[in-house]
């Protein structure tokens, strides 16, 4: 067996399409370097990255310190299963409790399979702690949610491109309308509910915020109903929003919090799930894990991502540039009437297109984008989510917005 040597766009998109799962419809570019906000194709083309692998490389393209822990730890140990202790997996899981102020943490590798594991955890509480009666226990979600595209995930969603033709769907979830204290309240009377999950911003939905206030009246009322507040921020976590957690903007702390995406600086599937003794020590042995969780390679990298956040401000950064790109876009909505709205906090931002989500506008604009050498994709049809990794400089964001600019006025 040997595979095809092949070098330009055109033959590797077609090899690609030939032998893989037709489950993304990417934008026609073959990329094969980075560092830090830019990439280059293989025809060497150089891009400002302004998705950043859906918030995964929030410290930028192969950063120097998470790269040299990669290789160092690599040239030691990579794995030894969770049916041996390693030397690195308590000094990580001690600095990331600390970091983020809880008890215990439970280490994953995907985004979704710490979505998977904060269900399972808030279940299981649910029976050995509220009390709730077995197989009954529920937990809400929100309209609009994305957390992964698993048998549980797509069966909390509403979006029906994501979910026809996979059921029958998991049972024991709860759907109510994106930012509706009220109808939170009227779901919270059924006493089998035991969570309540959100991402504070729902990023894939198209950066759809809820109203100021909104979380922290939430967690009151989980408070009040003694069931748990389990925050998404897989996405919106680790310095995108502006803050270490967009749930800081309110000072809420949720009882479950998942992280995962920008956890490895882009370098390798890096999850966590993190809770008080409370909770986290309803699970036991043999009740949940993974092979590849806690390895000591994945360890040694999300120290080393974490550190980055911190020394390098990426929090602060992003707060002070996210002011200036929507200040550049609410400009543009002067200049045109393709857009129609920005929002977002931090570096984790949004225009919507003037025009039906199903026609192909923002995708388009994603093209001519792509042809003035900035990389974005749209989201719901007639959004653009932009986010770039957080490293960027004012300057870089300044020439960035004269290409956005440029595209969407051509």
């Amino acid at each position: 067996m040997t595979t095809t040597t092949l070098s330009t766009t055109e033959e590797l998109i077609n090899l690609e399409e030939h032998y893989s799962a037709h489950n993304y419809h990417p934008v026609p570019v073959v990329l094969s370097r980075g560092e830090r906000i830019y990439l280059w194709d293989v025809e060497g083309k150089k891009y400002f990255d302004f998705l950043s692998a859906y918030s995964a490389v929030n410290q930028g393209h192969q950063h120097p310190k998470i790269i040299n822990a990669l290789i160092t730890q690599a040239q030691k140990l990579t794995l030894t299963s969770r049916a041996f202790h390693n030397d690195m997996l308590g000094k990580y899981a001690q600095y990331i409790c600390n970091y983020f102020g809880y008890d215990k943490v439970l280490p994953m590798n995907t985004g979704v399979e710490g979505g998977e594991t904060a269900v399972k955890l808030c279940r299981k509480w649910a029976y050995t702690k509220k009390g709730i009666p077995q197989n009954e226990a529920k937990i809400i979600f929100i309209e609009g949610n994305f957390w992964g595209r698993t048998i549980s995930a797509v069966s909390t969603s509403t979006d029906s491109n994501a979910k026809a033709d996979f059921g029958p769907y998991a049972p024991g979830y709860v759907l109510i309308p994106f930012n509706d204290l009220e109808a939170l309240a009227k779901a919270l009377e059924d006493p089998t509910v035991a969570g309540f999950r959100l991402e504070p911003i729902q990023g894939e939905a198209g950066v759809r915020m809820p109203d100021e206030g909104y979380l922290k009246k939430a967690k009151q009322m989980c408070k009040e109903k003694n069931v748990l507040l389990i925050a998404d921020e897989v996405q919106t976590g680790l310095a995108r929003t502006g803050k270490m957690l967009a749930c800081d903007y309110e000072e809420v702390k949720p009882d479950i919090l998942i992280l995962g995406k920008a956890l490895s600086g882009g370098t390798m599937p890096v999850s966590a799930v993190l809770a008080d003794d409370e909770v986290m020590m309803c699970i036991k042995p043999g009740q949940h894990g993974s092979t590849y969780g806690g390895n000591p390679l994945a360890c040694a990298v999300a120290i080393a991502a974490l550190e980055v956040l911190k020394e390098e401000k990426l929090a602060e950064n992003a707060y002070r540039l996210g002011i200036v790109f929507r200040e550049r876009m609410q400009a543009l909505i002067e200049k045109t009437d393709k857009v129609t709205l920005v929002r977002g906090k931090g570096l984790l931002n949004a225009i919507v297109i003037n025009d039906a989500p199903e026609s192909d506008t923002a995708w388009n604009i994603c093209l001519k984008m792509k042809d003035n050498g900035l990389l974005a994709k749209p989201t719901h049809g007639n959004i653009i989510r932009f986010a770039p990794p957080l490293v960027i400089t004012e300057q870089e964001l300044h020439d960035c917005c004269d290409i956005i600019e440029k595209s969407i006025l051509q």
